[in-house]
């Protein structure tokens, strides 16, 4: 059982032993730009002679379902990949998160904000369709606006035991964030700039997936995170999540996205590229994972990818 110290003790630790992690979201079926970034991450796993994880992040309560739980677990096995046992779900991992907010509260680096993703869209002008509270956490949102923040040095409340309030995290302004990339090289981002301050936990009392997913990275001692090249800008947030939780950050391999026909990168809502429908259709794993190695995808669904 991986306990709240492990946050830092983990990671902190010399790890040599290679260790990767798959990390679906149960909210809806896998589809093949998924497979493919999970498999590219299986084969820097057995390249490096190290091991896989597969953790469940199921903190989206109002999406995630638990028939997606049990048909990302089939559709992976089907396709070949392995994972050391047992799949860590991240609904089960909630009191592990709270201490890493209180961490961040203890280090004044957070602060609680009244404001929502569709005030932020509306503050920059940006389109702001599905920008609500519903709106899945971390990954893009405008920069949040400077004069909403409280004070650097006005007195923190509690968090309470019950969080009925977005806490954000502070960026630090004008600092550049660098890591290097093992897909696609040097990538930098100016805090304040490209990026602004981010939710940590949610008003509904869940933790914000960039809290979440980098504690998890930190406690499982994961040493490579490999996912989706839209992740670039939640990495600037989660190195400095690990910074002030006093944890090594993990390198980082972002795949390039598979797209459809029309450009656009595949999602959930590509029914017809899911695995299972593959599947239904009598396409085999040998002929998924070979157009994947050979980049002969297009031929085996019919279209561009």
């Amino acid at each position: 059982m991986v306990t709240a110290s492990a946050i830092t003790n983990a990671s902190a630790s010399a790890v040599v032993r290679y260790a990767g992690r798959l990390a679906p979201s149960p909210t809806g079926f896998l589809h093949l730009g998924h497979a493919r970034t999970f498999w590219i991450a299986a084969e820097r796993a057995r390249e490096a002679g190290g091991e896989l994880f597969l953790r469940n992040d199921d903190l989206d309560g109002a999406r995630c379902r638990a028939e997606y739980v049990e048909a990302m677990v089939e559709d992976l096995r089907w396709l070949g990949l392995r994972w050391r046992e047992p799949m860590v779900s991240q609904g089960g991992r909630i009191p592990v998160y709270r201490a890493a907010l209180a961490r961040l509260h203890a280090a004044g680096v957070i602060y609680p904000c009244s404001r929502s993703r569709r005030d932020v869209a509306e503050a920059a002008g940006a389109p702001h369709e599905g920008a609500g509270d519903a709106m899945p956490d971390g990954h893009d949102e405008p920069v949040f606006p400077r004069e909403w923040r409280p004070r650097a040095d006005a007195p923190l409340p509690p968090l309470g035991e019950r969080v009925a309030t977005n806490w954000r995290f502070r960026v630090p302004d004008g600092e550049e964030i660098v890591f290097t990339d093992k897909a696609l090289g040097v990538r930098r981002a100016v805090a304040g700039r490209d990026f602004g301050d981010f939710i940590v936990w949610r008003r509904d009392d869940a933790p914000g997936y960039q809290l979440a997913c980098a504690v998890d990275d930190a406690a499982m001692g994961i040493t490579e995170v490999v996912r989706g090249a839209d992740l670039v800008k939640s990495t600037f947030r989660q190195i400095l999540i690990f910074r002030a939780l006093g944890a090594m950050a993990p390198g980082f391999y972002h795949c390039p996205l598979m797209r459809d026909e029309g450009g656009r990168r595949l999602a959930k809502r590509h029914d017809a590229l899911a695995l299972r429908v593959l599947r239904a259709r009598g396409v085999t794993p040998g002929e998924i994972l070979r157009g994947f190695a050979d980049s002969r995808l297009p031929d085996l669904i019919g279209g561009e990818v």
